[in-house]
This record gives structure tokens, C-alpha cells and sequence, in this order.
């Protein structure tokens, strides 16, 4: 493993699709980059996950002007991850939804994560400078909101924590169209630095009870039919239960860190390794995983670019041969 994060290696532009998903209703994606989400009402434009900078969101504003010129209206946040909620001010919204616990996470956290994350991923924080502060919601809920963007009607839901502990989805009822956020990847790995491991799984049980037709994921393609949906659904959990269960056997016995990332890399790799982002994820998704198995930080520790750099440099030669 490098001395610098492996997404620094990351460097190639990537080729992005807008993707129609029904009518209104569309699919930013770039080969595994973070996804955007666009819902067109009869009124008004909703954003869900903004890009990193205001520079990366003129793209998505670009693509909808292409497709409509109502007003730019409402933002989502699907949780507080800065590559995901940084570029807001680029669509200058009336509103910002997120969940309570995004908004207590960003108060707690907001700023180590911004600083983390710019210095993990230089590829997607392109035009970092224009990044005015933090994202803040104006609207805030507990469970789940509803809002009617004319005829079409939008529910914005926490289902539970996963990928962090204010995780919300957007769901669209009557297309049974959902935007998942990081709770459901394709193609790409996860990302547990801050997740609950042992809350995910029933979080997807929820997700997947609500039968969507059509998906578009956090990272990976736009999924087109119920047997894509329900397969990356399903890959996600895979991913979770054999990473976490490996880190969590290794732990009861007293293994190290360094040793449970060892035996669990190797396990994970011939599956997942493929999968766009594997290298970058993994050593902070075993850190929590090894946090979290026996109940020592039942919530994450909060990622500073110290603390990624010192992760990184422990760990690094330790799969080397492998």
C-alpha cells in the first residue's frame, strides 16, 4: 500500500451519465463517483446530494437546464459526508432537508470531516476554494417529511442508521423510484468509517421492504429494474456481513487490528476487490469494524486528517504480499 491514500492515485476524469430514470426524474452518475439525484415537480427542481464544490455542482445544473428551467428549489442532504454536500450553494435553495441526526453530526463533526475529506480525495474537491463554509440544513426533521412539489409528491425518510446514524432516503411512491444514498452501493465499496455495523443490515431490511422498481445508489450506475435494485441491495450486504463478521471473530479472539485487517483484506479482496474505491475504503472501514465489534466505540470516532494519515501509515505494509 502507498504512503498516500490510494484515491490519490485516482486521477482520471470519468465519464459521467444523466440517466432518465421516468419522467422528471434523473440520475447523475460517473463510474462511481458520488451520485446526484434530480426530481422535477410541477413547480420546482429538487437537488438530492449536491457534489463536492459549487465548481463540480455547475455540471448537474448544466444537465437540468438541458431538461427544464423551473427553479432550483430544494436540496437533500442523504447524510453529512462533505463530497456530497459542499457544492450546495452553487443551486442557491430555498430549502435544505436533513435528518436531525445529519444535523447533529454536522455540528459535532462538520468541520474535521470537510478538512479529512478534501485531503482524501483532491480529485472530486476540484474548485475547493469556492466552497463557502459548511452546508446547513434549514429544514430539519425527525423520521420523515413529505413535500409536494406540486402534484408530485416526494417522502424524505431516515429509515435508521447505516452508513452513518442520520442516513435519509428520497422515495417517490408512485414511481417507486428511490434515491438511497450510501446505504446501497453498486459497483463500489462501501465506505464504514463512520457506519453502524450492526444497525445497517435491519436499515436495509427496511429499505428493501419497500420494493423499489428503480434505485440509484450512492456510488455506481442507475439501477433500471426491481432484479438490479434488490442485487445491489443484496451485494451491500454481502460486502457488510463478511467484512464485519471477520473483523468481529478476529477481535473475540484478541487479535490486533493490524491482524484482523490482514486476514480480512485477504478475505474481502477476490469478491469486492474490483469494485470501484476498494483500496481507499477498506483500511478505514476495518478501523471501524475493530472500533465498533465488542461495544468498545459504539459510535464512531470522528476522522481528522491526522488521525487518517496516522490509520494510513499503520497499516500500509501490512498487505503488501498479499
Amino acid at each position: 500500500m502507498s504512503k498516500t491514500f490510494a484515491s490519490h492515485a485516482d486521477t482520471e476524469e470519468k465519464q459521467i451519465s444523466f440517466t432518465k430514470l421516468a419522467e422528471g426524474l434523473y440520475a447523475y452518475t460517473a463510474e462511481g463517483d458520488p451520485n446526484t439525484g434530480i426530481v422535477i415537480g410541477d413547480d420546482s427542481v429538487m437537488v438530492i446530494d449536491t457534489q463536492a464544490t459549487p465548481i463540480m455542482a455547475q455540471d448537474v445544473i448544466r444537465r437540468i437546464r438541458e431538461v427544464t428551467d423551473l427553479p432550483i428549489k430544494h436540496v437533500v442532504m442523504t447524510h453529512y459526508h462533505a463530497v456530497r454536500v459542499l457544492g450546495a450553494s452553487a443551486y442557491d435553495a430555498e430549502n435544505i432537508y436533513a435528518s436531525q441526526n445529519t444535523y447533529d453530526l454536522i455540528v459535532e463533526r462538520g468541520q474535521q470531516d470537510y478538512e479529512s475529506e478534501v485531503g482524501r480525495f483532491p480529485r472530486l474537491f476540484r474548485g475547493v476554494d469556492s466552497v463557502p463554509g459548511l452546508t446547513w440544513p434549514t429544514i430539519v426533521f425527525q423520521k420523515e417529511l413529505t413535500v409536494f412539489m406540486g402534484k408530485r409528491e416526494v417522502r424524505i425518510i431516515h429509515l435508521g442508521r447505516g452508513h452513518t446514524k442520520g442516513d435519509t432516503i428520497v422515495w417517490l411512491p408512485e414511481e417507486k423510484v428511490m434515491f438511497s444514498g450510501d446505504l446501497v452501493e453498486y459497483g463500489a465499496t462501501p465506505y464504514t468509517g463512520d457506519a453502524y455495523h450492526e444497525d445497517w443490515p435491519a436499515t436495509l431490511d427496511r429499505l428493501q421492504a419497500m420494493d423499489p422498481q428503480k434505485l440509484v445508489p450512492g456510488r455506481g450506475d442507475a439501477l433500471q429494474s426491481s432484479k438490479q435494485c434488490q442485487e445491489a441491495i443484496q451485494g451491500t450486504r454481502d460486502f457488510l456481513a463478511d467484512m464485519y463478521q471477520s473483523v468481529k471473530a478476529g477481535k473475540a479472539a484478541g487479535k490486533s487490528l493490524s491482524e484482523c485487517y490482514a486476514e480480512t483484506y485477504a478475505l474481502l479482496k477476490p469478491r469486492y476487490g474490483h469494485w470501484v474505491i476498494f483500496d481507499h475504503c477498506v483500511p478505514f472501514d476495518i478501523t471501524r469494524c475493530y472500533d465498533e465489534a465488542g461495544g468498545e466505540y459504539p459510535d464512531p470516532r470522528i476522522w481528522t486528517a491526522e488521525r487518517d494519515t496516522q490509520m494510513w501509515h499503520s497499516l500500509q505494509d501490512v498487505v503488501e504480499n498479499q
